[in-house]
């Protein structure tokens, strides 16, 4: 931002090219790849032609070489058409730029040229069956044997599991807590990896999400990121940057649905007028704009402050997926409760948005652990 309140014309540029693709290539297939269960491949190797698969990997390795705002803002653009599928793109972001941020010249090299035109496409492993918001304790174990690591475990609810190409990994390489996990770069045609079933999502339905499954998988010790014990510094890393993707996902959703809502009450009548002229109807809407707009201020104020590796960087980017989230879903149920009954069906949109965004206040930290998170930070 050139001044407080303003994008500069960069920025707005990039704005507008995001919306423009979600208003042409997400925003017309959406509910029928919700509907179908379908995964836009297409669609997202569409977007990375944009460069929106390497949003903030280096110009250096051919990324654009954005920033976190820049990002924040193609994310919330592509939300206007689909959560999931901005979603998904952003978690490929994130793998993408752990290898080029963290890893050696030679794995950059084999992975992140075709990873940014989505040639390949990556998964983000953090989360097991029995540590979600405990993300310290994972058990997935890399033991080192030569140039290798032997790796075995369960990681859960994968975005893009079993049609991505790589993974990327947090494993525990020593002792127990967060001192003693790695990350590793793991492809899919590794012997022992597997895939569980798709999940049965109440939303993210254009958006594979399955188990993966390592049983004894020989891991080159060359794709490792980073040193041993360094893994849950670049997690936590990821995650402060991966807050603020779920978050802005949120805004272009609860944006749509506020549009669609501003559009619909004006046309439907009772009562002998348009309920958009009963008081009530524009006192809901005038609340629905000002948490959108506060939402909005706080996660574009948190990705500067990532971006510029603030000291409170990880306190503005929990405050600001709480918000974004919170608002988000309570906007998008306002909007239904706008349409009456016709909310509820799928000839409109908003009953997609709905399911979409309640995951958003669960991942990337549950919204109960950013309230710890900022909590803490408040009183050290």
């Amino acid at each position: 931002m050139t001044q407080l309140f303003s994008l500069t014309e960069d920025q707005l540029a990039i704005q507008d090219m995001a919306r423009r693709f979600a208003a042409d290539a997400i925003v017309p297939h959406a509910a029928g790849w919700d509907d179908r269960h379908e995964f836009p491949r297409d669609t997202i190797r569409a977007a990375a032609e944009l460069g929106f698969a390497a949003i903030y990997v280096s110009e250096e390795a051919g990324g654009i070489g954005l920033g976190r705002l820049e990002a924040a803002l193609i994310f919330e653009a592509l939300a206007y058409g689909c959560p999931a599928t901005s979603a998904f793109l952003s978690i490929h972001n994130m793998a993408s730029w752990m290898i080029d941020r963290f890893g050696s010249a030679d794995l950059k090299a084999r992975y992140l040229p075709r990873l940014i035109p989505m040639d390949l496409m990556a998964s983000y492993c953090l989360t097991e069956p029995g540590s979600g918001s405990d993300a310290a304790a994972l058990r997935t174990t890399a033991r080192r044997e030569g140039d290798h690591y032997v790796v075995s475990g369960t990681k859960q609810f994968i975005s893009g599991s079993g049609v991505n190409d790589i993974y990327v990994t947090m494993v525990r390489t020593g002792e127990p807590g967060p001192k003693g996990i790695s990350c590793l770069v793991i492809d899919r045609d590794m012997p022992g990896v597997s895939f569980g079933a798709p999940e049965r999502k109440l939303g993210w339905n254009a958006s594979p999400t399955a188990q993966v499954m390592f049983d004894a998988v020989r891991v080159p010790v060359a794709n490792r990121i980073g040193e041993e014990g360094e893994g849950f510094r670049f997690a936590m890393a990821g995650l402060d940057g991966g807050r603020l993707n779920i978050g802005a996902c949120s805004l272009g959703g609860a944006q749509r649905c506020l549009d669609e809502a501003i559009a619909y009450v004006k046309t439907r009548s009772q009562f002998g007028r348009t309920i958009a002229e009963f008081q009530n109807t524009q006192f809901q809407l005038a609340d629905m704009a000002t948490d959108l707009e506060a939402a909005r201020a706080l996660l574009y104020l948190a990705a500067a402050k990532v971006g510029a590796d603030a000291p409170d960087k990880t306190r503005f980017s929990a405050m600001a997926k709480k918000l974004a989230t919170d608002n988000g879903s309570s906007i998008v149920d306002r909007a239904l409760q706008m349409f009456g009954g016709y909310g509820y069906l799928k000839d409109y949109p908003i009953e997609r948005f709905w399911r979409d965004l309640r995951v958003h206040r669960i991942l990337e930290g549950t919204n109960e652990v950013m309230r710890m998170i900022v909590g803490r930070d408040l009183l050290k």
